[in-house]
């Protein structure tokens, strides 16, 4: 690794005991009940993070507090120095919509917006007005917008290219390489990601890598065969790395501080060279310190 370290996609949840103050709503994969199936709050990230010699992070607010973001204004609060907030956007019938985007980007400083298209009403796009109204007011607010396509890229990647031909000026990320598994990288879904780097203003996050795997053990190699194939269509610059704490943690035989050396394990083990140095600067916290100017500047450590 090269370069300070910078973790484009992580979340946080409240502690269990505080659920009173900052309550669960819903009931998250491998959990028993509202509580979250593993511990999630700040303090571990950052214990994790001062493990792994990581200097800072863009915390995605978390489905277990849907649009309630309490704990994570408290979280951003009191480590500005760390931590850059992405917003949950509320597609609801009657919900914040595009006032509660400007509400939480100038009271409380977020900089990016999440859509989540399995937040939208059944039957809805994110093309509707309700969501062409939020994507405008994120680009007026120059806040990316992250794009979720948990259940395939192809799902929603016309929707998603619909947004960014009407709003070329908003910057666009594209979550955990489109979660398009790595096991076929001429795919019809790996060729409509990597079709994206036609628009400037997209990016992608290398992350989760353990969700995209078609191997389900580390070091995930074929992943990395993704990450080379990204850095060479969007270039480097629009290419950011991702862990997706807490979830990693409870990968076994991975872990945060692994989600960090996978790329060196890979390249030892086959003996390549996959990035170039300058490339891995950009990729492991040059791009997303680009993204969101201004930040993560007390400590370059």
């Amino acid at each position: 690794m090269a370069g300070r370290l910078i973790d484009s996609h992580v979340h946080v949840w409240a502690p269990v005991e505080r659920k009173e103050e900052f309550p669960f709503y819903g009931q998250m994969l491998g959990a028993s009940s509202n509580d979250p199936p593993m511990p999630g709050h700040a303090e571990v990230l950052l214990a994790a993070m001062e493990e792994a010699g990581v200097s800072g992070a863009l915390i995605v607010q978390p489905s277990n507090h849907q649009f309630d973001h309490s704990y994570l204004n408290s979280v951003l609060e009191q480590y500005p120095d760390k931590f850059v907030g992405c917003l949950l956007a509320d597609p609801t019938p009657g919900g914040g919509g595009a006032a509660a985007i400007e509400q939480l980007a100038t009271e409380h400083g977020y900089r990016a917006v999440r859509f989540n298209p399995y937040l939208w009403p059944e039957g809805e796009k994110m093309t509707n007005e309700v969501g062409q109204a939020m994507y405008k007011k994120a680009g007026e607010l120059g806040l990316p917008v992250g794009h979720m396509p948990f259940k395939g890229l192809l799902l929603h990647i016309d929707e998603i290219e619909q947004l960014l031909q009407q709003n070329p000026a908003t910057k666009a990320i594209i979550d955990h390489m489109g979660f398009c598994k790595c096991d076929n990288l001429q795919s019809e879904e790996w060729q409509r990601l990597l079709g994206l780097a036609k628009y400037p203003q997209v990016y992608v996050k290398a992350s989760a890598f353990f969700r995209v795997s078609a191997q389900q053990q580390y070091p995930y190699a074929d992943t990395c065969a993704g990450l080379k194939a990204l850095v060479d269509a969007f270039g480097a610059q629009r290419v950011m790395w991702g862990s997706d704490f807490p979830w990693i943690t409870s990968v076994e035989g991975f872990g945060y501080v692994k989600g960090w050396q996978l790329l060196d394990d890979v390249e030892a083990a086959t003996g390549e060279q996959l990035l170039t140095q300058e490339q891995r600067q950009w990729v492991f916290g040059g791009t997303i310190a680009g993204l969101f100017p201004g930040s993560w500047q007390q400590r370059s450590s």
